[in-house]
């Protein structure tokens, strides 16, 4: 008879404890159920044996609290691995960093290797919550945002170059000079920040305080910024929808500098420039102050990275 691979079931279990009863050998309890020989010794083994005798009610509840039991993964693997996790977070690294650096650090060991969306989902967890882990990620938000969220809308900004008509070089960093730039916020009722700008092949990243997040502000001190470094290394900027970039026809025009935009709420096209702003805000977190910072210009050099391209 062909063997099933199929698990055994609730009237399975009552013809086995049946049989037993009766004493038939556990070889032919197999042929009569279509398994292997193993299949039935396992089963009397596992469980359902109470003063000897093999009970159909409580192998079957062990069955389903095994069965439970298979699709609940620990959220963090293992000890070691929660131990780590943690370590690294109090440290500041991110979860792509972390997740990076084990792949990288324990090539061959996948109980070490964890993926970095299920240490977002660990840290969001509502049983999780008291710890407030989210208060060691760069952002500190309390809450996820759902991607594709918000819609797009009509942009303001006057003769704006789409990031599609971009040459391919900037795309693949093969060329120095090309830069992406956006604003970090201060406090709300000042309106002051800080205008950043990150050249894509070095990734270093120039920051310059702006006493409003405003479109005259903001072209001051991108000027201030690109004029410090030598022409040639100041081919073009990519920045993103903000009503501060209305003037970049100035940069175009008096150093020429070619601007792009990118899409309406796709930071991911200036992936290099939102990753250093949120190195950034580890030191510098929502509702700074920046009026007591430094005035002159920052400069920061190539951060330490452990996974995926910034």
């Amino acid at each position: 008879m062909k063997q099933h691979h199929t698990k055994l079931t609730t009237q399975d279990r009552d013809n086995l404890a049946r049989w037993q009863a009766q004493g038939v050998s556990m070889r032919e309890m197999a042929r009569r159920l279509g398994r292997s020989v193993s299949t039935i010794s396992d089963e009397f083994k596992k469980g359902g044996k109470a003063g000897g005798e093999y009970v159909a009610i409580r192998a079957q509840r062990l069955s389903n609290l095994r069965k439970a039991k298979s699709y609940v993964r620990p959220p963090l693997k293992n000890d070691w691995l929660y131990a780590y996790v943690h370590a690294r977070l109090r440290d500041g690294w991110s979860p792509e960093q972390i997740s990076g650096r084990l792949k990288r650090d324990y090539p061959g060991e996948k109980t070490r290797h964890i993926n970095h969306e299920t240490i977002y989902r660990y840290i969001y967890a509502e049983e999780n919550r008291d710890m407030q882990l989210w208060e060691y990620l760069p952002r500190k938000q309390k809450k996820r945002r759902k991607k594709g969220g918000r819609t797009t809308h009509r942009s303001r900004i006057p003769n704006r170059v789409s990031i599609h008509q971009r040459p391919v070089t900037v795309e693949e960093r093969a060329e120095f000079g090309h830069f992406e730039g956006d604003s970090i916020e201060g406090r709300r009722a000042h309106k002051d920040g800080i205008h950043t700008e990150v050249e894509r092949k070095s990734r270093k990243t120039f920051a310059r305080k702006v006493a409003r997040i405003a479109s005259r502000e903001t072209l001051s001190a991108q000027l201030a910024i690109f004029e410090s470094v030598p022409a040639p290394a100041r081919r073009s900027t990519t920045l993103d929808n903000g009503k501060e970039h209305s003037r970049h026809e100035q940069l175009t025009i008096g150093h020429r500098i070619n601007v792009y935009f990118a899409d309406p709420y796709s930071s991911w096209q200036r992936g290099t420039n939102e990753y250093h702003n949120g190195l950034l805000r580890r030191y510098l977190p929502k509702r700074t102050d920046f009026r007591t910072g430094p005035e002159n210009a920052w400069t920061t050099p190539r951060p330490t990275r452990y996974s995926r391209k910034s």
